[in-house]
């Protein structure tokens, strides 16, 4: 958007008067989209006190990211409000130079011309050799490619972002480690991608970080972000995302293209469970909002043909085939003999390697990003080591373990790599990673594994703070609550401000209140203003009111105002209105007015109308205009007329946009109705069109059918036809057909030829046939392909069967898919299975899927509707006694792999009483990624006594991953009176981090025991832990 502002006014402004200026701006912008807070709320996807605290004069300035996200909801000039920001909070009053970019030549990675980049710089992985007899190392081999469907979709994407008046993209190629992600991009950017494009490929988020504000993002590049979490997922991933959004809303053609992990796009594109907690991802999750997402498969299953073809040229490709294996990329990445190295180790110090890589495994699943340290890999080892070997260890044997755990397996890669240094060239000194598909492997194969002590020692000697903060949040999950306080203290002595608060927490679970309140102190001393409201919670819990006023007040000049709003609901209960007004006035100074409106409703209720208009009043001054509208219904529904509209207007006049129509309504109620119909036009303007849809509606219904019309073609012209369509339902209701078939004509000009096909089905329902075929005959010729169905309908009732076997054959020429559903369902019906299985089949493989408002991919979709489909035939086949093609259909249904109509089908098949069928799909549901399919199978069985069927399923889920699935079988090992089999699964889901699971525990514990263990936790061991040192106040009273 071009800049609307005088640079040097700018420059003038002192940081009180930029930030005056900032607040007007972002106010006068909300005014003119007429829209309420509630509403910059949704656009922005920011939080309620956050965007009301952005707009009040007497909060702090809001953060970049808010301004950021205000400024796109409202379609404002982001540079210039980030500048006026800019003035606010770091420029002393005078003028200031305008500030310069980084120059190009500063920044350490700079794009390069796109053919200078080879598949080894772009990271694509190097393949195994295709001679088996050559054992040096042959170089960097590249096999040759097959391309699959995913490679079609994607560089038909980038062939149209490369257009001339493109805007910029952004492209996320998803697949688990080493199924061709990196390989799929880089053949797609030279399939596509024009010669004259840069690209650039930055080390890491520092880096790119610095190519953002030295604008070397230019139109025409493309910027490279392989393993996309490394830039995303740390430290600086939040200012990385929120500058790529800023620079994908400039012009293009510019093309991001990411590949990511399964598990870190579903990390960084989650919201918080709880909206209350800390949301670490959120401008990531608006960036990965506006993906374009690419899903690799995992395997060549439903290409070896085509693999094969190309094996016949390649020696690498034909290497990896010849197992007859479909995970093709993955063993040409030498992934299975990175396991065979790690799971067999051989040779005097094979042993000591696998300990290293077991050690960077576990580090990596619990939650470590970056390099990890050699010596918190060496301090690491023994723990993973029996007694015999760590005595048999000979005096080189790191240098030995290491060898092993680095040796290059089929000249491809190693298990252990090193990390290249953050800019420059060469290895960082001192640290390793782990391959990505030993990674993926430990996220697999130890996740019911809780790393022995050594390891959480080694963590808080040798890891960084944000590494020893990821890892004590492991470790409380998995109940090692001593390691976890370790982890946490040594973060916060590195400066982490969170940690102390995580502590504290920690603490109050184990009983030691004091303690907690000194780290939470700690924590507010360090700069972290939510232990104020930790701290006003203790002091609430502790009958102190007083305290724990003062404490949220203080939070709530932090940017924490809703806590005065949880104190004031608290004072409810005691009536005690002065002072819940003082604490919603606070709030309100903090930047949330929704207690004020709250607290106006209840007045309002009570009859106090004078003070309930008071408090809406402020609370509208705040940006709450919501609170005068409700009070104007409240006054309305009173039946005070006269003072409801003079409060619509107050709220019309604050910027209030649903106010308008609420007008409208009541105008119109009134009997005016010119007044009402001009505010309805003015709220349609607004984007409320459904206050001039009911209104014509209205109309219609009291017989004034002219103004009903004028009143719809308004609403059709602001994009909203239903009301038209309303309108000649009336007339065919009233007899007018001419008038009913003239009004739908308009509606199917306007490009909506289903119109004709909704006034037919009127007609049809009405029990005109002829008048109804005449109608989706029109709805045909102009396009609408749905109406062909709906005369196969018409015609075979007729007995028409020559025009409705045309008509069928019509309709399938479509291609529509869902389309060539539905002929196969009516085929189905007339008992016509082969005809209506040729259907499904041509659905499946030439249909064409429109994407739906709630599925980016088609293809979703498409799988959906083929899989309820084709478990529907089977289904009939079943019941026609042809058990062979019924179980053929159910085989294609699994493979098909949509998981919710295979649930589905579970629960139809359960309820018939077929369990084995329910169980088979049940496993199949799961196989395709809906695990809640285990559960719900499992608990069916156990509530049906069948408690062998609910271990059998527990045990498919335990090995699918899931934790609860552990504790469920340790239930039912207790049931069973098998108590040393419950204790060791149950030991097992807190291995595993299963939440809950130490109350189960518990009870097959003495009192004593049990006690200890639900105070604090276990240890490494699964032992249950003794009293540990709480905090560093203690410490100090011991000495």
């Amino acid at each position: 958007m071009e800049a609307q502002h005088d640079p040097e006014s700018q420059a003038a402004l002192g940081p009180q008067e930029a930030l005056v200026e900032l607040r007007r701006q972002l106010k006068a912008g909300r005014l003119k989209k007429r829209l309420s807070m509630n509403q910059m709320q949704t656009r922005s996807g920011l939080g309620r006190t956050v965007v009301s605290q952005a707009f009040s004069p007497s909060a702090p300035p809001p953060s970049a990211a808010t301004v950021n996200a205000l400024a796109d909801a409202l379609g404002l000039d982001t540079n210039h409000l980030l500048d006026l920001l800019y003035t606010a909070t770091t420029v002393p009053p005078g003028p200031r130079p305008a500030p310069q970019p980084t120059p190009l030549s500063a920044i350490p990675d700079r794009p390069r011309p796109i053919r200078s980049w080879t598949a080894k710089r772009l990271g694509v992985h190097p393949a195994i050799s295709g001679r088996p007899d050559r054992q040096v190392d042959s170089g960097f081999v590249l096999p040759a490619f097959v391309p699959r469907p995913h490679d079609e979709e994607l560089r038909d994407r980038l062939a149209a972002a490369v257009a001339e008046q493109a805007p910029p993209a952004l492209v996320v190629v998803r697949g688990p480690s080493c199924t061709g992600k990196t390989r799929t991009a880089f053949e797609a950017v030279q399939h596509a991608i024009p010669d004259d494009f840069q690209l650039l490929v930055p080390a890491n988020a520092s880096s790119l970080l610095m190519a953002l504000a030295a604008n070397a993002l230019t139109p025409r590049t493309v910027l490279w972000l392989n393993e996309a979490q490394d830039y995303l997922a740390g430290a600086e991933g939040e200012a990385v995302a929120a500058s790529l959004l800023r620079r994908l809303d400039s012009h293009g053609p510019l093309i991001v293209i990411a590949t990511l992990w399964p598990e870190h796009d579903r990390m960084l594109s989650s919201k918080p469970a709880d909206r209350g907690h800390n949301d670490p991802h959120r401008q990531t999750r608006m960036l990965l909002d506006q993906a374009h997402r690419i899903y690799v498969p995992h395997s060549f299953a439903d290409d070896l043909d085509a693999a094969r073809v190309v094996a016949r040229k390649d020696g690498s490709l034909a290497a990896a085939i010849a197992p007859g294996i479909t995970q093709l990329t993955q063993t040409l990445a030498a992934g299975p003999d990175l396991v065979e190295h790690y799971e067999h180790p051989a040779g005097e110090h094979g042993v000591y390697g696998k300990a290293l890589i077991t050690a960077a495994m576990d580090a990596y699943r619990l939650g470590v990003i970056g390099p990890l340290p050699m010596d918190f890999l060496e301090a690491s080892a023994p723990g993973y080591l029996t007694d015999r070997e760590r005595a048999a260890a000979s005096g080189n044997w790191l240098e030995g373990a290491l060898a092993y755990a680095r040796a290059l397996i089929k000249q491809v890669t190693a298990p252990l790599q090193d990390f290249p240094r953050p800019s420059g060239m060469g290895a960082q000194p001192g640290v390793v990673r782990l391959a990505d598909y030993l990674q993926q492997y430990g996220r697999h194969t130890r996740w019911a594994v809780c790393p022995p002590s050594t390891f959480w020692d080694a963590a808080t000697q040798h890891l960084t703070p944000d590494d020893r903060v990821a890892l004590a949040s492991a470790a409380r999950v998995r109940h090692r609550y001593r390691h976890a306080a370790a982890l946490y203290r040594a973060a916060a002595d590195s400066g982490d401000s969170d940690a102390p608060l995580h502590h504290a927490w920690l603490l109050v679970g184990i009983g030691d209140r004091a303690g907690a309140e000194h780290l939470a102190r700690q924590a507010v001393s360090m700069g972290n203003t939510s232990a104020l409201v930790f701290l006003a919670q203790l002091r609430e819990e502790d009958g102190d009111g007083e305290g724990a006023e003062r404490l949220y007040r203080d939070a709530a000049l932090s940017g924490h105002a809703e806590r005065l709003q949880r104190l004031a609901e608290l004072r409810q209960i005691d009536r005690d209105w002065e002072g819940i007004e003082r604490l919603y006035r606070a709030a309100a100074d903090a930047g949330d007015v929704w207690g004020l409106g709250r607290l106006a409703a209840q007045r309002g209720g009570a009859g106090k109308w004078e003070e309930a208009e008071r408090l809406a009043q402020q609370a509208a001054n705040g940006g709450g205009t919501w609170a005068l509208t409700h009070l104007a219904w409240s006054r309305e529904k009173a039946g005070h007329r006269e003072e409801a509209d003079r409060l619509y207007r107050a709220a019309i006049d604050a910027g209030d946009a649903q106010a308008l129509g609420d007008l409208a309504w009541s105008r119109e109620e009134a009997g005016h109705r010119e007044e009402a119909e001009r505010l309805a036009l003015q709220a349609a303007e607004a984007g409320d069109v459904g206050r001039l849809l009911a209104l014509a509606d209205y109309r219609g219904l009291t017989g004034d059918w002219a103004g009903a019309e004028r009143l719809a073609l308004q609403a059709a012209e602001a994009g909203n036809v239903w009301g038209l369509l309303r309108l000649a339902e009336y007339r065919e209701q009233a007899g007018d057909r001419a008038d009913a078939e003239r009004l739908a004509q308009q509606v199917a000009d306007a490009g909506n030829p289903w119109a004709l096909a909704h006034l037919a089905g009127c007609r049809q329902r009405a029990g005109d046939q002829e008048g109804a075929e005449q109608l989706y005959l029109a709805a045909a010729d102009a396009g609408d392909t749905q109406a062909l169905v709906h005369l196969i309908e018409l015609r075979e009732q007729a007995e028409d069967r020559d025009e409705a076997e045309r008509l069928y054959r019509a309709a399938a020429d479509t291609q529509d898919g869902r389309i060539l559903l539905r002929l196969a369902e009516m085929r189905e019906e007339a008992g016509h299975l082969e005809a209506a299985e040729c259907l499904v089949q041509q659905a499946a493989d030439t249909g064409r899927w429109a994407s739906h408002r709630l599925f980016n991919d088609a293809r979703v979709l498409a799988r959906g509707h083929i899989t309820r489909a084709l478990l529907r035939l089977a289904e009939s086949r079943e019941h026609a006694g042809q058990q062979e093609e019924a179980e053929r259909l159910v085989q294609q249904a699994i493979a098909t792999g949509s998981a919710s109509p295979l649930r589905e089908a579970a629960k139809s098949r359960e309820q018939a009483g077929d369990s084995k069928q329910a169980e088979r799909l049940y496993l199949a549901a799961a196989d395709a990624g809906d695990q809640q399919a285990l559960r719900e199978a499992a608990w069916s069985r156990k509530r049906a006594g069948d408690r062998e069927g609910a271990e059998r399923l527990y045990l498919a889920a335990a090995d699918a991953g899931e934790t609860w699935a552990l504790e469920q079988l340790a239930a039912c090992r207790e049931e069973a009176g098998d108590w040393e089999g419950a204790e060791r699964l149950y030991l097992a889901a807190a291995d595993a981090g299963e939440p809950l699971v130490l109350h189960s525990l518990a009870q097959l514990l003495d009192k004593v025991t049990a006690e200890q263990l639900l105070r604090y936790g276990l240890e490494a061991d699964g032992t249950v832990s003794k009293s540990w040192r709480q905090s560093r106040t203690e410490d100090r009273d011991d000495s």
